[in-house]
């Protein structure tokens, strides 16, 4: 089979976005002094957290910058030249960093249509790859990844930060030994300040923005800034509404207080009451999703303005338990409640001694970014926080929540065969049309 390398050279001139599959590297596990080199896929948001991330471990250095649009690439790389006292190499076309036999790991913060096949490329180009969440656009691409990473035994770290919060590993722990009785529910919450964005139509290209590489995967739209660089994540095509944005750290730790994977009963109810913008998803969302067979539910509720706390959280979980209730506050942080008079019990966050008078350490970005490096060092996926498998069913759980929202039905789904069940329009909405050049493939 023809290399990427050779491919690329005979396909820049003519600007095809065919892609053939990469030559497949070994696993080979790092020593302690050996550097590690990184690129950054998407620097307009939180790319710019994945290289000051990157740079704070030890003998890692992020070599390349990587995103279709070249203004906001000048601009990354002052600001990486100034911050850092280096020079930092720009890739518009992400084809090519994974052509780069010299990056050893890959950084993913592009658009969530994007995610997956830049895991699935880069786990063929034999790359370690750290990915936003959510880890998919939809609940298919989302296996494909999983069998990519295993497949080509590559190291794969989805970013929900909570996972390496060592307050918060504390209190699932304490669920997990009984702290607050049998848990059978959990609540997530997003409570996010989301205005208006109004509509603003259809215009030109900007010069520098490689559009057709922005679109990649996703069916090509008229351009219009109402998608780049950051309102996409209100479009079907790109984004999943902010159930799958902020709110995969929320499904994810539900799934995980909980202990459970992806339900069998789901329906959500939501819809736009405030805004006469060009925004395609709820801007209020609730969704319950039952597991009959394991007794527990899980709800899940988005509101997008003024609003009141719960549990004085406007983004967080709450567990609830036959003895009292567990809440996450937002990032890194823990408290209980037991019984009908609310007795405070045990509480924590990070960077602050635990009940055993061991300082927690350090949570957040910077600690996911540590345990994913020491991961590839090592070439260990058992050490990973936030292995493969959590991005494709935390990602899983908003699509679904999603999909039960936009066909106005319960949804019932079979978690083994990961196949709504008797509802042939719903199923289609598992997967999606992919663009040609740039399709999730069936055989990874």
């Amino acid at each position: 089979m023809e290399s990427r390398r050779s491919f690329l050279k005979k396909t820049a001139a003519a600007g095809s976005a065919v892609v053939v599959a990469p030559t497949i590297i070994s696993a080979s596990a790092f020593g302690a002094n050996d550097r590690i080199n990184a690129a950054v896929l998407g620097l307009n948001g939180r790319g710019k957290s994945h290289v000051k991330a990157l740079m704070s471990q030890k003998n890692v250095q992020v070599t390349t910058l990587c995103d279709p649009d070249m203004n906001i690439l000048r601009e990354r790389r002052t600001q990486f030249q100034e911050t850092y006292n280096k020079d930092v190499k720009l890739e518009q076309d992400l084809r090519r960093v994974m052509d780069d036999k010299d990056i050893d790991v890959v950084s993913i913060a592009s658009p969530n249509h994007w995610h997956a096949l830049s895991v699935i490329w880069a786990c063929q180009a034999g790359k370690d790859v750290y990915v936003e969440k959510p880890g998919s656009h939809n609940i298919w691409e989302g296996r494909k990844m999983v069998e990519a990473a295993n497949k080509y035994n590559r190291i794969v770290q989805h970013g929900v930060q909570l996972r390496s919060s060592p307050a918060v590993q504390e209190a699932v722990q304490l669920m997990r030994e009984g702290y607050i009785g049998r848990v059978y529910m959990s609540r997530g919450l997003v409570f996010r300040w989301r205005g208006d964005i109004g509509n603003k139509g259809v215009s030109s290209v900007p010069t520098g923005l490689d559009y057709d590489l922005w679109t990649g995967p996703a069916q090509k739209r008229p351009f219009t800034k109402n998608l780049v660089h950051y309102n996409w994540h209100w479009h079907w095509d790109y984004g999943n509404g902010d159930v799958g944005n902020q709110g995969i750290h929320e499904t994810d730790l539900c799934m995980w207080g909980l202990d459970v994977g992806l339900p069998s009963k789901i329906t959500s109810m939501g819809g736009k009451f405030l805004w006469d913008d060009c925004k395609e998803v709820p801007e209020v969302l609730t969704s319950v999703y039952h597991y009959p067979d394991e007794g527990k539910i899980i709800q899940f509720e988005v509101r997008p303005w003024c609003t009141n706390t719960e549990e004085g959280a406007t983004v967080g979980n709450i567990f609830y338990g036959e003895k009292g209730i567990l809440v996450v506050d937002g990032y890194n942080k823990y408290k209980t409640y037991f019984g009908k008079n609310r007795k405070p019990g045990k509480s924590g966050s990070d960077n602050e001694k635990s009940a055993t008078g061991i300082n927690r350490g350090e949570g957040g970005t910077g600690g996911h970014f540590a345990n994913f490096i020491e991961a590839v060092r090592k070439q260990d996926k058992s050490i990973l926080n936030a292995p493969v498998e959590t991005a494709h069913l935390s990602s899983g759980l908003a699509h679904l929540g999603n999909i039960a929202y936009r066909t106005e039905r319960v949804i019932t789904f079979d978690p083994k065969k990961e196949q709504i069940v008797n509802d042939p329009e719903a199923n289609k909405m598992l997967t999606r049309d992919y663009r040609k050049g740039f399709e999730v493939p069936e055989k990874v």
